[in-house]
């Protein structure tokens, strides 16, 4: 799954010279954590809700409501923005992506094609819409976990085995996290599964593998 094919084409950036005051407007307004800043078509930085909050001059400075507006009002963007912002290609996987910003501790980032140009902005939201759609938990059904032995086939038995018990596969997860060496954690999604010989099923599944947990989303 590429990058181009889950952010957010259409991009809220400010400008150079806009201020705090504006900034804030626009994130609360269409409900984001960050923003690209352009100078002449360039991106130059990006400013996000923490920068804004550490910025922002508070009811709790002892100013009038009148001092404070005037003071978030001439506070530029340029002076509290991450200047030379992270940025990546839209031709990236999104699990890459998920790793950057996870390592980087970011909410965002934006999006840039081969010729320089701001095409998009791809956010921890837009990672989660991923996610939702690659599990297919809009599918419903129910998800069974198994550790498998890392082997070729060994996910086909199981797979087979729901597929018996009239389940249809959405989706197939796997994962080697905490897991001994030589097994692998697999998640099956799957639908159609008659509730009345679950139990039946879970007791086959644990002649092939270890039964981790069934859960039905029905």
């Amino acid at each position: 799954m590429l990058v181009k094919n889950w952010m957010s084409q259409n991009v809220i950036s400010l400008d150079v010279k806009d201020t705090i005051k504006k900034a804030n407007e626009l994130l609360v307004e269409n409900r984001i954590r960050s923003l690209p800043v352009m100078d002449n078509g360039d991106l130059v930085g990006i400013i996000s809700d923490r920068d804004l909050k550490k910025a922002s001059v508070s009811n709790d400075s002892g100013l009038d409501p009148h001092e404070l507006i005037y003071l978030n009002t001439r506070i530029k963007v340029s002076e509290i923005m991450t200047p030379n912002p992270i940025t990546v290609s839209p031709l990236l996987t999104v699990d890459e992506v998920a790793e950057l910003m996870y390592v980087k501790k970011i909410s965002g980032l934006p999006v840039i094609d081969e010729s320089g140009s701001l095409v998009g902005m791809i956010t921890q939201g837009d990672i989660f819409r991923m996610m939702i759609s690659l599990t297919g938990i809009e599918k419903k059904g129910a998800q069974v976990a198994v550790q498998l032995r890392d082997e070729s086939g060994s996910i086909r038995e199981v797979a087979d085995l729901l597929r018996r018990y009239n389940g249809r596969i959405v989706s197939v997860l796997t994962s080697y996290d905490g897991v001994p060496d030589g097994m692998r954690n697999v998640y099956f999604r799957a639908s159609g599964l008659d509730p009345s010989k679950i139990e039946e099923m879970k007791a086959e599944i644990t002649e092939q593998a270890t039964l981790l947990y069934v859960v039905s989303h029905d």
